[in-house]
């Protein structure tokens, strides 16, 4: 307890998350005002603030992607990654935490968010970064902060600890006690709280929660106890050294109050996290950099503006990076900085250089990629981190309203992708789609937005193409014949086939038989590539499987016959055959696996069971308090929407991820139904 860890640690970088709608923005803005960036705070519904600039975050009224913006507070610099709290967008904050020194969890007193609180929670937990917890919106609390507490405390594995107690006039909250401090503060909006004096209950109150925080402290301090069991007050310096070194190990979460909309508790917040979050030399600890001269950064966020090219925000580790540097990236590729400059819209501006600590955005640094490490080193740095996305879950297939932006469509998807690596295309082989996935519906709509609005694309969609297939049950045996003669050589080929269904998941089997010289060896591989071309579509309109066919027999003529005849001969004998052999229509029925509340499980298992699912079982998801994970089989059909569904029943919480299992019949209306809407639209 001796170091006097309140000394100023150099430049920080501070993620805000927390849960959709909590305030994280709102709380930029006042971040901003307070410490001078900007003149006043904007505001998110008025389409006035530094974050959410985009359109699309404000055309919705909420953040679609990161937004980073520096200032300065006591002469130290600060910048702030204002993460989206959606769990569409989550990517960004997942993403950028590893940059950051500390984070600032932005939550409300809601019981409905306290599942995406937890999801925040695991994600900062996992990776051992400092955390405060910002209880926002305290000036329309009606519950005591105690009570609150309480409901929080279970979407954290580490005690939630109160720094601050409210001071209330009647229903309404007017100031705070800073526990810590000792001292009282009333709230005035959009300026600085006034200090003033307790007394009576109030004392009486923060002499309580006073010693519950010092309680909660020692646990982790054996000086402290000692002299808690002896009623000795410990010297304020030694409390605050030790709320700075819990914090940091990760034994505690300090609490602290305030409404970001009036810019109450804004200050306290920006002091606590200048005496007590570590700075960079402990973040490099963290992440094991390894001891060097070189600049050593890791870019956690790709942009394309429209005018200005590629920009790379970046944080540095280690070194000194000047402008035009040549860099080497963990993903093996270099290149040469073309600017470096102070993130965000409240500071934007050309730099000449960057030191460890600071967080900058590197100008059309075209080799680089979100997630790598890069170094001014001879040799390519070994990456720090991995962070893949997470499975997408929604898809739809998209193509250019003008063909003539097909080549603009594939480029502008390209940067979408290196902006948000959540967003995926894959081009299916079979119907020649290009397929979008994402993380939801919103995710989706703001990707077409962008391709609009940024990029001059604009697109239309519909749903992905369901993966049927058909096969047989009846086995048969087909003669395939092609003769055609027009005037020099004709062509001649004459197959007979022994097609038979196989069992399920055994795709396809070509075998001959053929003995005697009826079909020469040489025209076989033609034969079976004429089966091939039979079975892309069958008599019910999809891709037939789990069939052999077997060639037995055949003729052929010395001059006529030719590779291409007998093609077309087994393509004709698949074809005339196909219908004899009772086909059936099968659909991809895949394993889902749904993590959810515990308290959504039974509206989970209806939703299942509507999509005519067929539930495996469920169980509690390990290592999650009050979370379920639940097993189903469901068709590919069924799986479209789900995720909308889903979220709906858990608050936006609930996820899934899914596999495929297996083919499965289908027959009946269902088929009758699926068959006539293939052709319709074929």
């Amino acid at each position: 307890m001796g170091q006097d860890v309140r000394s100023p640690r150099g430049p920080r970088c501070i993620a805000l998350v927390g849960p959709f709608q909590s305030g994280k923005t709102t709380l930029l803005e006042a971040i901003l005002a307070r410490t001078g960036a900007i003149p006043r705070a904007g505001s998110v519904d008025a389409g006035t603030s530094v974050g959410d600039a985009s359109s699309e975050a404000r055309h919705h009224k909420m953040s679609v992607a990161l937004t980073a913006a520096t200032t300065s507070f006591m002469g130290d610099t600060y910048t702030f990654l204002d993460c989206p709290g959606s769990v569409e967008f989550s990517h960004d904050m997942r993403a950028a935490l590893p940059a950051v020194d500390a984070a600032v969890v932005v939550c409300e007193a809601d019981e409905k968010k306290l599942p995406q609180l937890q999801i925040i929670l695991r994600e900062l937990e996992d990776l051992n970064i400092p955390r405060f917890l910002f209880l926002n919106k305290i000036d329309r609390a009606n519950e005591r902060v105690r009570e609150t507490l309480s409901m929080l405390q279970p979407a954290s594995r580490i005690p939630l600890v109160l720094r601050q107690i409210p001071i209330w006039n009647g229903e309404l909250i007017e100031g705070f006690v800073d526990l810590a401090l000792e001292r009282a503060f009333v709230y005035r909006e959009h300026k600085a709280s006034e200090i003033v004096e307790l007394a009576g209950g109030d004392l009486d109150r923060e002499k309580e929660a006073r010693f519950s925080m010092l309680e909660k402290l020692a646990d982790h301090d054996d000086a402290l106890m000692e002299q808690l069991l002896e009623d000795i007050q410990p010297p304020r310096d030694a409390v605050f050294d030790d709320l700075a070194r819990e914090l940091r190990e990760g034994q505690i979460c300090p609490v602290l109050l305030g409404s970001a909309l009036r810019e109450n508790g804004v200050l306290r917040l920006m002091k606590a996290l200048r005496h007590e979050s570590p700075g960079v030399a402990e973040t490099a600890a963290r992440l094991g950099v390894p001891s060097t001269k070189d600049a050593l950064g890791y870019v956690f966020k790709t942009m394309h503006l429209q005018h200005g090219g590629k920009l790379s925000l970046t944080r540095l580790f280690a070194g000194h990076l000047d402008d035009g540097a040549t860099l080497q990236s963990s993903s093996g590729q270099s290149g040469r900085v073309s600017g470096i400059f102070a993130p965000g819209a409240a500071q934007e501006g050309k730099r000449t250089s960057a030191e460890a600590g600071d967080t900058v955005a590197l100008g059309k640094f075209d080799a680089v990629k979100t997630g790598d490490t890069i170094s001014s080193g001879k040799t390519p740095p070994a990456a720090l981190v991995q962070v893949g996305p997470l499975p997408p879950v929604l898809s739809m297939s998209i193509a250019a309203t003008d063909r003539k932006d097909d080549v603009k469509l594939g480029q502008a998807l390209l940067r979408l992708n290196e902006e948000d690596p959540s967003l995926t295309m894959v081009q299916n082989a079979q119907t020649h789609d290009t397929v979008l996935w994402g993380q939801g519906e919103m995710h989706l709509r703001v990707a077409q937005e962008r391709l609009r609005e940024r990029y001059g694309v604009s697109v239309k969609s519909h749903p992905p193409v369901i993966g049927y297939q058909e096969t047989i049950r009846k086995p048969i045996t087909q003669r395939g014949r092609h003769k055609k003669q027009s005037g020099g050589h004709g062509q001649f080929g004459d197959v007979m086939l022994d097609i038979k269904p196989l069992p399920r998941g055994e795709g396809f089997r070509f075998e001959e038989t053929v003995v005697g010289g009826a079909v020469p060896r040489n025209y076989i591989p033609a034969v079976e590539e004429g089966v091939v071309d039979g079975l892309t579509r069958g008599p019910l309109g999809f891709p037939v499987t789990d069939v052999a066919v077997t060639l037995t027999d055949g003729s052929y003529h010395s001059v006529d016959s030719s590779d291409l005849a007998f093609r077309t001969a087994a393509r004709v004998g698949i074809s005339e055959g196909l219908p004899q052999c009772q086909p059936v229509l099968l659909e991809p029925i895949h394993t889902v696996e749904i993590v959810c509340p515990t308290e959504a499980t039974a509206k989970i298992n209806a939703i299942l069971s509507a999509r005519r699912g067929q539930i495996l079982g469920f169980d509690t998801r390990d290592g999650w308090s009050g979370w379920d994970c639940v097993r189903a089989l469901m068709p590919e059909a069924e799986i479209g929407e789900l995720i909308v569904e889903l979220r709906s029943a858990t608050a936006g919480a609930g996820s899934f991820t899914r596999q495929f299992d297996h083919m499965a019949e289908v027959t009946g209306r269902a088929a009758d139904q699926i068959i006539a809407a293939h052709r319709d639209a074929a």
